[in-house]
């Protein structure tokens, strides 16, 4: 996998909904996940509220907005694979982005 630029560092940090997806994806042990549980974090983190809380239309909306927008736009940069037929998520670690979402996790994540 090549390392996006700072220019597409910056670009993919500018959305606070792919903030939250790449701060989730770099927290999970083996940096696989479902659509359906990277939905809900980060549905959780934009209500700040626990998963079981979130509405069900919102965290709909914050997965069809990840399907169809963000995944996509991080597949192009070459940090994850998306497969949209089993909506599974593979990221591959980009230290530098980390470096920075963690930054930016701590001050908009809760408890972080």
């Amino acid at each position: 996998m090549s390392r996006p630029s700072f220019d597409d560092i910056f670009d993919l940090l500018s959305v606070e909904r792919r903030r939250y997806a790449i701060h989730y994806l770099s927290e999970i042990p083996d940096g696989v996940a479902t659509l359906d549980d990277l939905s809900e974090q980060v549905a959780a983190w934009e209500t700040d509220t626990a998963v079981a809380d979130v509405p069900d239309d919102f965290r709909r909306r914050v997965e069809a907005s990840l399907h169809h927008t963000h995944l996509p736009r991080l597949a192009d940069a070459n940090v994850i694979d998306y497969d949209a037929r089993s909506e599974s998520v593979r990221y591959y670690g980009q230290p530098v982005l980390e470096e920075y979402a963690e930054h930016v996790a701590a001050m908009e994540l809760p408890d972080q």
